[in-house]
């Protein structure tokens, strides 16, 4: 299993929201990019961006930001965020970034998804961002019909091959991760999972890694190692 940090960009500042509120942000740093490094120094094995600004307006919003942060470091990098076309995500990869995750768009255009799917393969990952098994939509603010254990078959049968599940009742609350929900999902997929929201304690990783034979990869840290709550070496040793 593998540790992400998170590098959550709004307004060109790393910050942290509480539930997903764009209202609730604390901030961390005015750049990104030395947070970037400091995480690879640290032995980070990936990075976790998000354009917040650009899940909120529907197109990428801190582009050149992210850009740089891949042109930094020498791990690869994950981003989210605002993404909507074919040629977003082509600029993603052809800047360097290794996984492109869609989610707004995903979940409302199958067709689109299996096409770059097709043509991207491992390269694409889908965010399932939920709320009571419910998956969320525009950067948190809308709650579909859509149910995350009946949407993840779909995505199978298309060919995804990573999914990022966040529940956003425990994004930025530093109390545990819903392990429940996570291994209700696994029990019905055969897609590489990475788990999002709630991490707060090395008891947490620990809780995740069990789940790695049911096909947990990854789990993404935000708050928790910012506020020292969880020491990033020693997570990753044990993971």
């Amino acid at each position: 299993m593998i540790i992400l940090p998170a590098i959550d960009i709004q307004n060109g500042n790393v910050v942290r929201l509480i539930q997903g509120k764009f209202d609730e942000a604390t901030e961390y740093s005015g750049d990104p990019v030395s947070v970037a490094k400091l995480w690879e120094k640290k032995g980070a094995p990936w990075l976790h961006l998000v354009d917040l600004d650009g899940a909120k307006a529907e197109h990428m919003a801190n582009l050149d930001i992210i850009l740089n942060i891949v042109k930094s470091v020498n791990i690869p990098v994950e981003m989210g965020g605002g993404i909507r076309t074919k040629e977003d995500i082509k600029t993603l990869i052809d800047g360097g970034v290794a996984r492109v995750i869609l989610g707004t768009r995903a979940t409302q255009d199958l067709d689109f998804l299996k096409e770059i799917v097709e043509q991207w393969k491992d390269k694409i990952a889908i965010s399932l961002d939920c709320h009571n098994g419910m998956i969320a939509q525009r950067g948190w603010v809308e709650t579909s019909d859509l149910k995350a254990a009946d949407f993840i078959k779909k995505l199978e049968a298309i060919g995804v091959k990573c999914v990022i599940h966040t529940d956003i009742a425990r994004d930025g609350m530093l109390n545990g991760p819903n392990i429940e929900a996570l291994k209700e999902l696994l029990a019905v997929t055969n897609i590489p999972m990475i788990a999002s929201g709630g991490v707060s304690s090395i008891s947490d990783i620990k809780a995740l890694k069990e789940l790695e034979s049911s096909g947990l990869f990854g789990v993404i840290t935000g708050k928790a190692i910012y506020e020292g709550k969880l020491d990033l070496e020693e997570a990753l040793k044990i993971c």
